[in-house]
């Protein structure tokens, strides 16, 4: 019982440490009983009823609640705020640095996308991201390499609150990326719900009847075919987001060097309006239908150094991504070797160190 004690302090430690970020997942307790104990395991994400068998003779076999435990939906998931009318702000991932990610979490970012698209790494690398993500309880996006049934699984598997998928350029590509996320019969998801960490390794006995209505589908248009077939993409009934993709569809209209060109531009702004117009539109018949509906799909983007992540906000993006971890340090590595080789001393000219003025932060900072 020691052991458990200190757990449940360093627990309580962390706890305490990440009060600053009011929008954080309230965590769940699993209490299990057995005479004349109590143990408690804390979650962050799931809460399931388990069975643990006991090799101390001294102790009666723990037994698993009578009932199982009730599944609570939580208030700070990635629906859920955007149902509230919040736009968040994100960070894409593309070093697969655990640390990175954590640094993102804890920095307060609303959400990370972990991309295995154009980042190096795959699925084994994804999983460290997640995990240090939900240390800090900041949602994870996971990028696929590309629309496919077979990624998409693996992904799903991982427990992400949202999956990307990249160039998805028709009304067709959209329905299959829903039906990606979908178990038979409504889709083509294939199954080891018993055994993987999106239901706590077959511990959440409530996983499958939540787990399709909780997942982000997000759908990349960054083609000029697909802007053709807008209106049609954003109606897919499941698409939740659809994400602009401002990089290739510059490319694809030929402004490969120029993503800030004004037809590119002009574009995008066509395309937003269009989005955002069937998502009224469908919210609106949602409303006024019989118990209501999801309505239509949220608007998400990345910010540009000619459209910085405010002007996003100001236009009705629901989901901003306002930068990418490697540009980040790119930029603060870059600066640094500049700072300091900009520094022009007189060779055997020396200054008194006592006369320099004090720093107030540490050099790290």
């Amino acid at each position: 019982m020691a052991m458990v004690a200190s757990l449940s302090s360093m627990a309580v430690g962390t706890a305490a440490k990440l009060k600053a970020k009011p929008h954080l997942l309230a965590p769940k307790t699993l209490t299990l009983q057995n005479a004349p104990s109590t143990i408690s395991f804390r979650s962050y994400q799931t809460l399931t009823a388990i069975s643990i068998p006991s090799k101390n003779p001294l102790l009666p076999p723990i037994k698993s609640l009578p009932p199982p435990l009730e599944y609570e939906a939580t208030s700070g998931s990635l629906k859920s705020r955007l149902a509230a009318g919040e736009t968040l702000y994100g960070l894409f991932l593309l070093s697969a640095s655990p640390t990175l990610a954590e640094i993102a979490g804890l920095a307060g970012y609303d959400y990370v996308v972990v991309d295995m698209e154009h980042g190096s790494g795959g699925i084994s690398d994804a999983l460290p991201c997640l995990r240090a993500l939900a240390a800090t309880r900041t949602p994870a996006v996971l990028r696929l390499p590309e629309p496919s049934a077979t990624w998409a699984k693996k992904a799903l598997d991982l427990g992400p609150q949202g999956i990307m998928f990249p160039m998805v350029d028709t009304p067709a590509a959209a329905a299959h990326a829903v039906a990606c996320c979908r178990f038979p019969p409504r889709g083509i998801r294939g199954s080891a719900h018993t055994v993987v960490r999106a239901s706590a390794y077959g511990l959440d006995d409530g996983y499958l009847t939540r787990c399709e209505e909780e997942i982000l589908v997000m759908c990349q248009v960054e083609s000029f075919d697909a802007v053709a077939e807008i209106e049609a993409i954003a109606a897919v009934e499941g698409v939740d987001v659809v994400q602009m993709g401002p990089m290739d569809l510059s490319a694809s209209m030929g402004y490969l060097w120029d993503p800030g060109n004004r037809k590119v531009r002009k574009v995008l702004r066509d395309v937003e309006r269009k989005v955002l117009g069937v998502r009224k539109t469908r919210t609106e018949a949602d409303a006024a239908a019989e118990g209501g509906g999801a309505g239509g799909p949220y608007l998400g983007g990345f910010a540009m150094p000619h459209d910085p992540p405010e002007e996003l906000k100001a236009r009705g993006y629901h989901l901003v991504a306002g930068a990418v971890d490697v540009g980040l340090f790119r930029r603060a590595a870059v600066e640094d070797v500049q700072r300091f080789r900009l520094v022009q001393t007189e060779i055997g000219e020396e200054e008194d160190e006592f006369e320099k003025p004090r720093e107030e932060s540490y050099w790290s900072e």
